[in-house]
């Protein structure tokens, strides 16, 4: 199982260390840095899955770091200042912050959102990673990682094969005739035979139905197109 990263960017030394010490005897993988230049760059290329960055550091302060980074990345950030102030606050927030803690602060009420902030974030990947993917019975598709199983064992398709078949699944039971799919997965300038979409459906039933030559998934309306049987149908 992979640690969660976390980036933690105070330039209090003393209190980087405190914090370091005690998220990684929590079992978290902990990088830090003293400035807010240095927290964008790491920020940048070490994948983390949660920042901490103070609020007033040299170079660039944390919401000027903050605001860099919400132009990459959408990593959770808790911001940590001496100030408490409500307006210091709305601006942190406004400036991409996720949450807010004010110095001095009880190491245990930074765990805890720390927790949070991660479930949280876990859960959004995952209904993100949930929307990436297509499914008609046996066959999967994931559109992030443009990916494709059958039976959970993973099939090779081209790249056009795979748009194919991404259009046909997003849009189950619509009939698309030859031209609209020309259009649609090669582009209106692409010239060529329609040919071209019979022989990519022929491959993809080849590669994704149990038996190619009665498909269940990918089907035919004689004299219109091409369309993907509804799950409710498949079988009947």
């Amino acid at each position: 199982m992979k640690l969660p990263k976390i980036l933690v960017v105070d330039d209090e030394r003393v209190m980087v260390k405190g914090i370091k010490f005690n998220l990684e005897n929590e079992g978290y993988q902990v990088e830090t840095g003293s400035d807010g230049e240095e927290a964008v760059d790491k920020a940048r290329t070490g994948q983390f899955d949660l920042i901490i960055l103070d609020l007033m550091m040299p170079k660039i302060d944390g919401l000027q770091a903050c605001m860099k980074i919400r132009e990459f990345s959408n990593v959770p950030v808790i911001m940590l200042t001496a100030k408490g102030e409500d307006a210091d606050k709305i601006i942190g927030f406004e400036c991409g912050a996720d949450d807010y803690i004010t110095k001095p602060f009880n190491i245990l009420e930074l765990k805890a959102r720390i927790r949070a902030l991660l479930r949280r974030a876990g859960a959004a990947a995952q209904q993100q990673r949930e929307a990436s993917r297509l499914t008609q019975g046996a066959i999967t598709l994931d559109l992030d990682e443009r990916a494709a199983w059958r039976d959970g064992a993973p099939v090779e398709l081209t790249a056009k094969e795979f748009d194919l078949m991404a259009l046909l699944m997003q849009n189950p039971g619509r009939v698309y005739s030859r031209e609209n799919l020309l259009n649609l997965v090669w582009g209106y300038e692409y010239i060529g035979e329609f040919r071209t979409v019979d022989v990519h459906i022929r491959r993809l039933r080849e590669k994704l139905e149990p038996d190619p030559a009665s498909p269940e998934h990918i089907l035919t309306k004689w004299g219109v197109g091409y369309y993907l049987a509804n799950s409710a149908t498949i079988g009947t």
